[in-house]
């Protein structure tokens, strides 16, 4: 395959061979951004762990301290009083049937659903729709809650869910590459520590096998797992 201008320019400025300080990372992709849109941060874990039994499952949520840079769409499912109360803490939907029935009709302009314990009744009969696009409450996650400004505001101030895949793999982006790299590798510490503190006690081995920070259409840096698990 023939490499483009871009991909010559990042063989030619970046060791991708060499392992990075968190810092460093964030500093040579931020300096080989050339396009013309701000890059997501995007963050791959290795773990030495088995999804298939459910003791290795790992699933979870971490507040970014300095939030994910991205405008995330809230809606709330809830009856009268709490509906209102999702509205107020900054909720951009908020409501029952007539949002069970819109999301009937194909309509997902959302990024999270929060949903009441007594609203997963009938939300719940649109698992099919809701489960494939990873937009289901989840009590775990803390999107099942009578809570539901608390949950707004997290989910607001940066909130994120990630979850193993069957690879053992975990994906997520951790900011915006226009952020601080301060700002960023403060991101990307809550998270590392995050998933360290939820090993399995089954987990043999190594837990966490490699590590690799990347910009949206950046190269992959590998990161020194001993450097980014240091609080």
């Amino acid at each position: 395959m023939q490499k483009t201008k871009r991909n010559k320019a990042i063989s030619e400025n970046v060791d991708i061979s060499k392992e990075y300080s968190l810092l460093d990372a964030v500093n040579v992709l931020k300096e080989q951004s050339k396009v013309k849109f701000v890059e997501s941060l995007d963050c791959a874990i290795r773990l030495g762990v088995d999804p298939r039994h459910a003791d290795q499952m790992i699933r979870g949520t971490v507040t970014l301290p300095n939030g994910t840079g991205k405008e995330v769409k809230v809606l709330v499912i809830a009856r009268g009083a709490k509906a209102e109360e999702a509205l107020t803490a900054g909720a951009d939907f908020a409501g029952f049937e007539e949002y069970l029935e819109k999301i009937k009709g194909g309509w997902a302009d959302i990024d999270v659903i929060v949903s009441t314990p007594d609203a997963m009744g009938e939300l719940g009969k649109l698992g099919r729709i809701l489960g494939p696009k990873g937009l289901m409450p989840n009590p775990k996650s803390g999107t099942v809650t009578m809570d539901v400004a608390k949950a707004v505001k997290e989910v607001k101030a940066g909130k994120i869910e990630f979850r193993v895949e069957k690879t053992g793999i975990i994906h997520t982006s951790l900011g915006k590459l226009n952020f601080d790299a301060d700002k960023l590798v403060e991101n990307a510490r809550a998270f590392i520590n995050t998933i360290i503190k939820l090993k399995p006690a089954s987990a043999k081995g190594q837990y966490l096998k490699s590590l690799y920070l990347s910009s949206t259409m950046g190269p992959g840096l590998k990161i020194n797992k001993d450097e980014a698990a240091a609080i």
